[in-house]
């Protein structure tokens, strides 16, 4: 069996068994990590969520679920929630969704979400201050292989809201929400710029006015 380092590397993707990669996110000091296994290789993200991580994680929450609510869209949010197929793929995203039809899938009492058992999130969302590469890169692909239908990065330090949809087993960028219907990315990207100057509250009484006309 494949053995991992004592002192194990934390934000960054390394080999590792499957089940030693559950040995590891079961042992206490990873209690509050987000952990991600895929091709072969886990990654434990231990990095402190500071002030703009989580500003832009509010606001990210209250745009999706106004946005929904105004336009009588069925959706249920997870945060920071488990998705396990086992033995190859496991993630655990800032942000995930299930939109439509898909909303209630999950019944109280779930744990971690057996992507086996039950189907992926619409959406998954995840909030890069420090990991913007990896969650471009390595994490798109594995939200492609979970066959997630759309996934958004929002680029905590340049305000920016980066948009896949998810089909052919590939990703392609979009302008415009696919699963949210008729949400514009542009108006989710001023959202989160004009947070750097306004409150939530205020940014809440913008978007009423956007997503109302």
């Amino acid at each position: 069996m494949m053995q991992l380092p004592t002192k194990l590397l934390t934000d960054t993707w390394i080999p590792s068994t499957w089940d030693n990669y559950i040995q590891t996110v079961e042992d206490p000091k990873y209690q509050k990590a987000k952990c991600y296994y895929y091709n072969g290789r886990l990654k434990i993200e231990m990095s402190p969520v500071g002030n703009d991580h989580a500003n832009d994680h509010t606001s990210i929450t209250l745009t999706a679920g106004l946005f929904a609510g105004l336009k009588n869209i069925p959706m249920n949010g997870k945060d920071n929630c488990t998705y396990r197929k086992t033995g190859c793929q496991d993630a655990q995203p800032d942000l995930s969704y299930y939109i439509g039809e898909k909303a209630n899938s999950i019944p109280w009492g779930t744990t971690i979400i057996d992507l086996d058992t039950y189907p992926p999130p619409d959406l998954v969302i995840e909030i890069a201050n420090t990991s913007l590469a990896d969650d471009k890169g390595e994490k798109r692909l594995l939200y492609e292989d979970l066959k997630v239908q759309e996934y958004w990065v929002i680029d905590v330090q340049t305000v920016q809201v980066i948009a896949f949809t998810i089909e052919n087993n590939g990703s392609r960028r979009i302008t415009k929400s696919q699963v949210l219907p008729s949400l514009e990315m542009s108006v989710v990207q001023e959202a989160l710029q004009r947070t750097r100057q306004m409150t939530q509250s205020e940014i809440v009484a913008w978007l009423l006015t956007q997503f109302q006309q």
